[in-house]
């Protein structure tokens, strides 16, 4: 059974090795017909020339440090009735796209967005939000795990993430695909609002989900310590420009924040003061940059791609491997084998104590979650919870199976 065709874009940019591991979830992602547009530098290019995935996908080089714009030559390319984004740091269930694009069939939808799991692979980095137009998020009530159509407050838009969403191609080129005045940070966000200015419908699907991996960067170093934020500055000023918003008190409510996560970070020995001053510096210098910096610089190149190109999957179905902790090697070596023999294989690796369990993807094909056979997954679950193996395991199989298979 065959959906809208979909065209999944990736922009990558210094990270070749992530981006065959978000690559390499896509290879287990159960959906027809879908196509793989990756819009990466050049060493990253050469990568993915070199890979098993060199020829199944559409590949372009893009050199230039620009989020929007690199998404906008991947909205170039893309064929598909519907596009959908996913950063290289992402790591996509194998269930993801069939429930992303599950929420076209509610009425009048042309956007939708997923729920992303943070770097333990189980707690939620971000779920249903809304956001105003001075780029200010806030948690909306959800329910449930059917896509659903979010009631936002006044001056709010549903809030997707960039790498996590999908839009109708037709009413993204009509829009005129991602301001390239935001080269990182906020991209998505103008497009929410823009779309929300056009009473565009927009739905939430909280089993679309991706594990975000938070990989290093110009901005941050693999422990999440921020290293630059003249980009964040830069876009906050420029959407506030856009949609008619003061500086103030949004550019005094940022530099509060960050401070704050910066002081945060020397007290735990990740930043030196000083290096804590200049990343504040580079926020203020953004904010400069971004009273100066064009507005509207969409692309106007969008509306011929060439062919559709179907990528086919290298695993599907589901296949569960479980065992101790002190017989990962062994169990690793078999999910290694199974996943080469075609199927998406979930590991659970149980210790017999009460730590907290941790889920991540492995490039060879498989998920891999570890813990205690009497700890908790769900940080809202009880510390300790007594069980024998089989229903700790059946418990971790249910609690995935809606998004995994």
């Amino acid at each position: 059974m065959t959906g809208p065709s979909v065209s999944v874009v990736v922009v990558s940019h210094g990270r070749p090795e992530s981006l065959l591991w978000c690559l390499s979830a896509l290879a287990g992602v159960a959906y027809q017909p879908f196509e793989i547009v990756v819009v990466a530098d050049l060493a990253s290019c050469a990568y993915v020339s070199e890979s098993p995935y060199a020829g199944r996908v559409k590949l372009v080089a893009y050199d230039t440090p620009n989020i929007a714009a690199a998404r906008n030559t991947g909205v170039a390319e893309a064929a598909g009735e519907i596009i959908a984004f996913i950063d290289d740091d992402a790591a996509a269930e194998p269930l993801w796209l069939q429930h992303l694009v599950a929420g076209f069939g509610l009425p009048d939808v042309v956007c939708t967005g997923g729920y992303v799991r943070g770097r333990n692979g189980i707690s939620y980095q971000w779920t249903a939000r809304q956001v105003d137009r001075a780029g200010r998020a806030q948690a909306l009530k959800a329910e449930g795990s059917a896509p659903f159509l979010p009631e936002t407050e006044a001056g709010f838009a549903v809030k997707t993430e960039g790498t996590n969403m999908a839009v109708r191609r037709d009413v993204l080129v009509a829009l005129g695909g991602f301001d390239e005045g935001f080269h990182f940070y906020l991209d998505e966000t103008d497009l929410n609002l823009r779309l929300a200015g056009a009473h565009h419908k927009t739905a939430l699907c909280p089993s679309a989900q991706v594990h975000h991996a938070y990989k290093a960067s110009t901005r941050r170093k693999a422990d999440r310590t921020v290293t630059d934020l003249f980009d964040v500055g830069a876009s906050t000023v420029l959407l506030l420009r856009k949609f008619g918003q003061p500086l103030e008190p949004r550019c005094s409510e940022m530099v509060e924040e960050q401070a704050s996560r910066m002081a945060d970070q020397v007290t735990r020995g990740l930043l030196s003061e000083d290096a804590a001053a200049e990343v504040m510096q580079s926020l203020e210098a953004g904010f400069e940059a971004g009273a100066r910096r064009a507005i509207g610089q969409y692309s106007n190149a969008l509306r011929q791609p060439p062919a559709f190109q179907e990528f086919l999957p290298d695993r599907n179905g589901s296949v569960t491997l479980s065992g101790r902790w002190w017989q990962r090697r062994k169990l690793r070596k078999e999910a290694v084998k199974r996943a080469a023999q075609g199927a998406n294989v979930s590991l659970y690796l149980f210790s017999l104590d009460t730590r907290f369990h941790h889920v991540r993807y492995d490039d060879a094909g498989y998920w891999e979650q570890s813990g205690g056979q009497f700890g908790r997954a769900e940080r809202n679950e009880p510390l300790f919870q007594l069980v024998r193996f089989r229903k700790r395991l059946t418990q971790e199989q249910n609690r995935v199976a809606q998004i995994r298979g």
